[in-house]
C-alpha cells in the first residue's frame, strides 16, 4: 500500500501542471498560473505543499474563490474546489467577468451533471467557451496529514453529536453518511485499490459501509471507465497496489466503541500539543509571551501577536519524537541543544586557529588543514541553521506545554486516569481531586469523572450523587454526564460488555500501571510518567480482523467485498489469509492517541502497515462540548 500522502501530493502536482505529468528535468520551465481554491481545496493542499513548492510548480498567486479578485487577463487559472452550488455560481461569475486567460477547473469529487450544464451555459452566454480548457474530477476530497493519517472534509456533518443527536432526521444522517462514503471513495481512488470492508452492525459505520460498497460496485461494473484500472490511476503511473495480489482491509469503526479515549488526558508529544493548543492541518498556533496559560486570556493578551509553527514532514524533530512521552521530548530537546552548541563552538575554534603567522611548511600545512575543516563547517551551515530553527520551535512548544501541565496538573490527571482504567489503587479518591480548586479546569474534572464512570460497571448511587454534587460545586456542566449515563444504560441493556470494551462501557486493561521516576528539563513539580505498550479497543478489534480471528467481538461484523458479483450475503468472510495492510476509519471523530496506538500496532508486526483515518481529529474539549450538547437535548 503506497504512502497515501505521496499519492495525493502527486495528484496535486499533476493538476497544478495543467493535468500533465510533471517533467523530471530541472531545466523545464513551469507554466506560470494563478491558483484559485475554496476552503476545502485549501485544506487539501496546505499539508502537502508549501509556498516554495507551489512557486516551483508555477503558482505565482493563490487566492480564495469567494474573495474579491481582480482580473488578470493574460494568465491561466487553475481551480480546486468542492462541487457545491455556491462554488459553481461563483465560477460562473468568473466566466462572465473574463477574469483569466484560460480556465482549468478541478473538482475535489465528482461534479453533478446539472452543475456542469450550469457552467456550460454561463460560458456560452459570456462567450468564454474557448477559454475553458479542462474540467476534471480529481477525487481528492480528503485531507492527508501524514503518510499514515488522514481526515475527511465532511468532518463537521459527521461529528459524534450530529450522528447521535435526538432530533436528527433520517435525511440528516443520510447526508452525513453520504459525505463520509464519498470522501472514502475518493481516498481509495487516489490510493488505486479496492478494499475489503468490515464494520459492526447497527450504527453509522454500517451505513457508510453499505454506501461505499455501492459506489465501488457501480464504478467497477464498467471496466473501461473504472477509476481503478491501471491506466486511470491519479498518480503518474500504476500504483504498487494495482500489481499486488492482496487487497487492504478497511475497518469502519464507530466512535461509540470507545468513548473514554477522546476524554483521556494525554502524555505523548503530538497528542498533548493537540489537546492543549490550537493544532490544525499540521500547524500549531500559540500566543506570544504566555502560550500555555490555563487562565482565560485578558483583552490585552488576546490582542498580542500569535506565533504559528508548521509541524509537517519537513520537521525532523517532530517526526522523530511526536509519539514520545513528554519528559523524553524534553530530554531530546536538551540533547539537540547541546549538539548544536558543540558544533557552534567548533566553528569558533576553527576561526581562531587561522589567525597565526608563519611561513614554514608545518605552519602552511596547519593552515591548509584548518582551511579544509572551515570549508567543511561552512558547507554544513544551512543544516546548522535549520537545527537551530527546530530547537527554537520545540523549546517554545515544550515550554508552553510545561506551563499547561503545571497550571492544570495534567500529569496528575493522566496518572489517575491510567490507574482507574487499569483497576489500580488511587493515591486519593476522585472526590478529593474534583473538590480541589487548584486541580485544573472544570473540564478536566468532568473528563476524569466520566472516565471513572465508564471504567466501572457498577458505582453505588450514593457515590454518584456525591460526585455529581462536587462537580456542580466545582463549576462543571452536568450535561455531558447526563448523556453518558443514559448512553451507558442503553448499551448495557443492548449487550453485555466484551473484553475489549463492550461498546465503550469498559476500558479495563487498556493501560498499564505507571512508574514515577526523577524529572529533568525544568520539570520541577511535574511527574515523569512511563507508559507501557497497550491496545486500545479499536486496535484490539483491528487485530482480530487482520488476523482473521473468529472472536465474539467481531463474529457479527459485516463483510463487504465490492469485487464480488453476487453481493455479500451470506455474511461470511471470503478472505482466509491474514491481512498485511489495513485502513482504520473512525466515524464520529478520532484522536491522535488512537492514531499513535493503531500505527504502532502495525509497526510491531513485520511487513504490516496500517493507515488511520477519521471524520475529524477532535480535542477532548471539543468532544466534551459535543457530549454537553447531547446531554442538553436529553
Amino acid at each position: 500500500m503506497a504512502a497515501v500522502r505521496e499519492k495525493q501530493a502527486g495528484a496535486v502536482r499533476r493538476f497544478l501542471n495543467m493535468n500533465v505529468p510533471v517533467a523530471k528535468t530541472a531545466s523545464s520551465e513551469p507554466v506560470w498560473k494563478v491558483l484559485v481554491y475554496d476552503r476545502a481545496g485549501q485544506d487539501v493542499i496546505s499539508p502537502l505543499l508549501n509556498v516554495r513548492e507551489l512557486r516551483e510548480l508555477g503558482v505565482t498567486l493563490h487566492l480564495l474563490l469567494h474573495s474579491e479578485r481582480d482580473a488578470i487577463p493574460d494568465v491561466p487559472a487553475v481551480y480546486l474546489v468542492a462541487p457545491t452550488s455556491e462554488n459553481v455560481e461563483r465560477i460562473c461569475q468568473d466566466l462572465r467577468a473574463h477574469l483569466y486567460d484560460s480556465y482549468h477547473f478541478n473538482f475535489l469529487s465528482a461534479v453533478p451533471r446539472g452543475q456542469l450544464e450550469e457552467m456550460a451555459g454561463a460560458a456560452l452566454q459570456a462567450g468564454a467557451v474557448n477559454r475553458v480548457t479542462k474540467v476534471f474530477d480529481q477525487h481528492l476530497d480528503f485531507v492527508c496529514l501524514e503518510d499514515d493519517l488522514f481526515v475527511l472534509r465532511a468532518r463537521h456533518s459527521a461529528s459524534f453529536h450530529e450522528l447521535n443527536r435526538a432530533n436528527a432526521r433520517d435525511s440528516d444522517i443520510a447526508v452525513a453518511t453520504d459525505a463520509v462514503a464519498d470522501s472514502l471513495f475518493c481516498f481509495f481512488v487516489t490510493l488505486g485499490t479496492v478494499p475489503i470492508v468490515r464494520c459492526p452492525r447497527g450504527n453509522a459505520a454500517e451505513m457508510v459501509a453499505e454506501k461505499l460498497d455501492k459506489r465501488l460496485r457501480e464504478n467497477l461494473r464498467d471496466a473501461r471507465s473504472s477509476l481503478f484500472s491501471s491506466t486511470s490511476s491519479s498518480s503518474d503511473g500504476p500504483s504498487s497496489t494495482q500489481l499486488s495480489f492482496q487487497r487492504p482491509l478497511l475497518f469502519l469503526a464507530d466512535r461509540a466503541v470507545d468513548l473514554a479515549n477522546p476524554l483521556h488526558h494525554s502524555w505523548t508529544y503530538q497528542a498533548l500539543v493537540h489537546d492543549t493548543m490550537d493544532l490544525r492541518l499540521n500547524r500549531v498556533t500559540l500566543p506570544e509571551g504566555g502560550p500555555g496559560r490555563a487562565e482565560a486570556p485578558s483583552a490585552r493578551a488576546r490582542s498580542r501577536a500569535r506565533t504559528a509553527y508548521d509541524l509537517g514532514q519537513n520537521d525532523r524533530f517532530w517526526q522523530q519524537h511526536k509519539f514520545s512521552l513528554f519528559p523524553e521530548v524534553a530530554d531530546a530537546i536538551q540533547q539537540e541543544l547541546d549538539s548544536y552548541r558543540a558544533q557552534e563552538e567548533d566553528v569558533k575554534r576553527l576561526k581562531g586557529s587561522l589567525g597565526f603567522d608563519g611561513e614554514d611548511d608545518t605552519t602552511m600545512g596547519l593552515i591548509s588543514d584548518n582551511s579544509a575543516r572551515l570549508t567543511s563547517a561552512v558547507s554544513s551551515l544551512p543544516d546548522l541553521l535549520e537545527k537551530k530553527r527546530l530547537i527554537d520551535i520545540h523549546t517554545n512548544l515544550a515550554t508552553a506545554l510545561l506551563e499547561q501541565i503545571k497550571a492544570r496538573k495534567l500529569d496528575l490527571y493522566f496518572e489517575c486516569e491510567e490507574k482507574i482504567m487499569a483497576k489500580a489503587c488511587l493515591e486519593k479518591p476522585i472526590s478529593e481531586i474534583v473538590e480541589d480548586p487548584e486541580a485544573g479546569k472544570a473540564e478536566d474534572k468532568m473528563r476524569l469523572f466520566i472516565i471513572y464512570y465508564l471504567s466501572n460497571l457498577y458505582i453505588p448511587e450514593a457515590e454518584l450523587e456525591q460526585l455529581d454534587q462536587s462537580l456542580r460545586l466545582a463549576g462543571c456542566d452536568p450535561a455531558p454526564f447526563r448523556y453518558i449515563r443514559r448512553w451507558k444504560s442503553l448499551s448495557q441493556k443492548a449487550a453485555a460488555p466484551s473484553t475489549c470494551g463492550g461498546g465503550g462501557t469498559s476500558t479495563i486493561g487498556m493501560f498499564s500501571r505507571l512508574v514515577n521516576t526523577g524529572s529533568q528539563f525544568v520539570m520541577e513539580g511535574v511527574k515523569n510518567l512511563v507508559l507501557k505498550k497497550h491496545k486500545l479497543p479499536i486496535t484490539y478489534l483491528l487485530d482480530n480482523l487482520m488476523e482473521m480471528k473468529n472472536g465474539p467481538e467481531t463474529e457479527n461484523f459485516r463483510y463487504f467485498d465490492p469485487k464480488l458479483i453476487h453481493g455479500n450475503e451470506p455474511n461470511i468472510s471470503r478472505a482466509k489469509t491474514p491481512f498485511q495492510e489495513a485502513v482504520v476509519m473512525v466515524v464520529g471523530g478520532g484522536t491522535y492517541t488512537e492514531y499513535q496506538n493503531v500505527v504502532e500496532y502495525g509497526r510491531s508486526k513485520p511487513g504490516r502497515r496500517v493507515v488511520y483515518g477519521c471524520s475529524d481529529l477532535v480535542t477532548s474539549e471539543q468532544f466534551l462540548a459535543q457530549l454537553a450538547r447531547l446531554g442538553a437535548d436529553a
